[in-house]
């Protein structure tokens, strides 16, 4: 689905055809609405007036027939936006960027990607991403869609989690994988810093996930169901440093944002996750010692503490299962590192809802 794209590019043309720009199945649960409502907290930089207009000049289909923007979508309508120009990720360059890879062989490539990476072209990131990289770095990888150019792509992991990824370099193997991961036979653990004590030392978190309602950058969990897409992450509680908790996760299904918006939801954002607000003090006090040490934490991990740790799947062609795992990155180990020394030598440990100092106002989680 391609929704990071500005309005300015996306209605400037003619609808003589063909490219789809943008594309969404409305959720089950989504109420009568008109379309031009719906698709303004969907598309980044969309104004009624523009979306009134691409209406105007046919670029809006639901279920492949134009539409006027007083339509009211309704639960399963498939909406298109489309143009005659061919969207500008399609658009790839190759650049010559390094590249950690740990397995390659003629059908795949596994590839431990560093934070701060995005993975493919789209809004505001149409140079240095990994698929500029993998179109430098190979020749002639498949794509799973022939509107996007995202060359060997079969999964994604966000810009600022590092850790593993499978790239196919063939038909067989994109299929294959494409397959493994449908059918959530592929296994993967990721490791993550949440605030809070996870009061379980394992857990299962169930609750749709979709796009939040008011702000597009962020999942939401829906638990009845009404919205998003069926989503499993369950959890295990590696250590915990009284605060924070390090956790490890197996996902059962492989939703955007799944981990960071499930933990979330049960109130225990990721650590330094600033979509998700986890990017100040969530548990502790004011005292300005504490904060200082948050601060520096923050500065020496200077993202979500999320990292795709482990990965496994059939081969395409062998069916041999090929299982890799991934070192946490220098900046997580840093942070679990002053983690555990301020729980054990901190005073802070001994009561760690409870404020050192008297007039500290303590944070509620």
């Amino acid at each position: 689905m391609t929704e990071d794209l500005e309005l300015d590019e996306l209605f400037e043309q003619d609808n003589n055809k063909l490219y789809e720009h943008f594309s969404i199945t409305v959720d089950k649960g989504q109420s009568l609405l008109r379309i031009d409502k719906f698709l303004m907290v969907r598309i980044e930089n969309a104004t009624r007036n523009k979306i009134q207009q691409a209406a105007e000049n046919g670029n809006i289909l639901v279920n492949n027939e134009p539409v006027k923007s007083n339509y009211k979508v309704k639960p399963g309508d498939f909406i298109q936006i489309m143009l005659e120009t061919p969207p500008r990720e399609n658009e790839v360059i190759a650049e010559d960027i390094p590249l950690r890879i740990v397995y390659e062989d003629d059908q795949v490539v596994v590839i431990d990607k560093e934070p701060g990476m995005v993975v493919h072209p789209g809004h505001g990131n149409y140079t240095g991403t990994l698929v500029n990289a993998l179109k430098f770095h190979f020749d002639n990888l498949p794509s799973m869609s022939d509107q996007m150019e995202r060359p060997g792509l079969v999964h994604r992991i966000d810009k600022d989690t590092s850790g593993l990824l499978v790239i196919a370099k063939t038909e067989v193997a994109m299929t294959s994988l494409a397959e493994q991961f449908a059918n959530h036979t592929t296994d993967r653990l990721y490791n993550a810093i949440v605030w809070g004590v996870v009061a379980e030392d394992k857990g299962t978190i169930t609750g749709h996930i979709g796009r939040h309602l008011k702000d597009r950058m962020q999942m939401a969990v829906f638990p009845d169901g009404d919205q998003g897409k069926h989503a499993v992450t369950h959890y295990q509680v590696i250590e915990n440093f009284s605060y924070v908790t390090l956790v490890e996760c197996k996902l059962e299904t492989g939703r955007t944002h799944q981990i960071r918006a499930h933990f979330k939801h049960i109130g225990h954002p990721l650590f330094n996750d600033a979509r998700y607000g986890g990017d100040r003090i969530l548990k502790g006090t004011t005292f300005n010692k504490y904060k200082q040490f948050v601060d520096n934490c923050f500065a020496a991990c200077p993202r979500q503490a999320l990292h795709a740790r482990t990965l496994g799947f059939d081969h395409p062609t062998t069916g041999e299962r090929l299982s890799f795992e991934s070192p946490l990155p220098a900046d997580i180990v840093d942070v679990i590192e002053r983690w555990r020394n301020y729980s054990v030598n901190s005073v802070h440990a001994q009561e760690p809802d409870e404020p050192i100092d008297r007039n500290a106002k303590e944070l509620k989680d």
